[in-house]
Formats: C-alpha cells, structure tokens, sequence
C-alpha cells in the first residue's frame, strides 16, 4: 500500500444472535489485509481481535457494526454496538469472566475470553462503555 493514498474503510453491520454470520467480519478484514500484502503474523492478529469484537456484538449487544481503517501502518478496528453495556470493564478484562445466557455457553460461546484475547492482539485497545447504551471498542494493530 503507499503511505500517500487515503486509509482503506470498511464498515460491516453485525446483527444480534446471528451466529451463523459471525465471523463473517473478521474474514473480510482478514481477506483485505491479505489482498494488499500485510505480514501474515499482522492479519492474525487483527483476524483473532476483530473476531472476538464481533462475536462479543452478536452475543451481548442488540446488533451494531465493525469499522476497519486500514493503512500500510497501522490497523484500527472499532467495534460499536447497542446494547446493555459493561457494567465492570476491569471484572470483564479478566479471564473466564462471562456474562453470556447458559445457551450461548452451552453453543460453545460465551467462555470469558473475548475481551483478554482482544489485549493480547492490540497494540492499543479502548473500551468506552455505558451501561444500557452499548459499548465501543477501538482496537491498533501496528504493521511491524
């Protein structure tokens, strides 16, 4: 990519309880960064983190959208949703902490890694959240 074009976007909506799109997301970011050259260690990191975000969306929240901002150095990902919030950020950041229903568990999902597997992959990682309003989450990924 050359440093002097705009940032590549993308903006792909996430519906509620879709299970059988989620994911879809994250392997369109994935296949982008794959077409115009990032390191493949980069779309790992990005694919993991951005599937995590979107997951999150289809399990807590009541739908909302991914964003990706691409350029050759960096990868912002923004993950915004409408729904009832985080109440305890720091309690959620902890590993195996869920708040998901004992059917999207028993799905498999829902298993308190979303969030910690969000900050292994970020180089940056925001979570602005209110609680009966919806949570955003703004991830970077440096290109290094």
């Amino acid at each position: 990519m050359n440093e002097a074009r705009p940032p590549l976007e993308l903006t792909i909506p996430v519906r509620a309880w879709d299970f059988l799109a989620g994911g879809d997301g994250a392997a369109r970011v994935r296949q982008v960064l794959q077409q115009v050259g990032f390191p493949p260690a980069v779309i790992r990191r990005v694919a993991i983190a951005t599937y995590e975000a979107e997951m999150n969306i289809v399990i807590h929240s009541q739908g909302g959208e991914l964003k990706a901002q691409i350029t050759p150095a960096v990868i912002t990902i923004i993950a915004r949703d409408t729904g009832p919030g985080i109440p305890d950020i720091d309690l959620a950041m902890q590993e195996g902490y869920s708040t998901a229903p004992r059917e999207i568990q028993e799905m498999g999902f829902g298993a308190g890694m979303g969030l910690p597997n969000i900050r292994r992959c970020a180089d940056e990682l925001a979570i602005d959240s209110m609680p009966g309003k919806g949570t955003v989450i703004k991830i970077v990924i440096y290109n290094r």
